[in-house]
C-alpha cells in the first residue's frame, strides 16, 4: 500500500511538471501578420510567466500594447482574449493557437461572433 501510494504522489509531481513544461515552452515571443481592412497588420504576442501562470501582451493594429486575459492552455491548444478599440468602440476578440514547435496557428474572431474569424500564423523569434 505504501509503495502505492509514493508511486501516485510521484505521479502527481511529474504531471504537474508537464504542466509548467508546457507553459514555460511558450514564454517568448510570436511575431506574424493578420490580414485587416486596410491590408496585411504585424501582430506581435509576447507570453511570460507571471506569479506561476501565462500571461502577455499583444502589439498590433490600434492603441499599442494590449494585455491579454484568461489564459489556458490545454495540451497544444492555447485560448486567450484581449479588448481593444474597433470603429464601434471596445470589441473583445477571442484567440485560439495551436502550436507545433516554434509556429503557432491561430485564430480570432469578435466576442458575440460579429464577422468573420481571422487565420493566420505566428513564428517564434529566437
Amino acid at each position: 500500500m505504501k509503495k502505492l501510494q509514493v508511486a501516485f504522489a510521484l505521479i502527481a509531481v511529474f504531471a504537474l511538471t508537464l504542466g509548467i513544461t508546457a507553459q514555460d515552452a511558450l514564454v517568448g515571443t510570436w511575431t506574424g501578420t493578420v490580414e485587416g481592412g486596410r491590408g496585411p497588420q504585424p501582430v506581435t504576442l509576447v507570453l511570460k510567466m507571471d506569479a506561476g501562470k501565462l500571461a502577455g501582451t499583444l502589439t498590433g493594429g490600434r492603441g499599442g500594447d494590449v494585455a491579454i486575459t484568461d489564459v489556458s492552455l490545454t495540451a497544444s491548444t492555447l485560448k486567450f482574449k484581449s479588448k481593444q478599440m474597433g470603429r464601434g468602440g471596445e470589441i473583445v476578440l477571442n484567440w485560439t493557437g495551436t502550436v507545433k514547435g516554434d509556429v503557432m496557428s491561430m485564430s480570432r474572431m469578435a466576442e458575440g461572433g460579429q464577422g468573420q474569424a481571422q487565420t493566420f500564423t505566428l513564428k517564434r523569434q529566437k
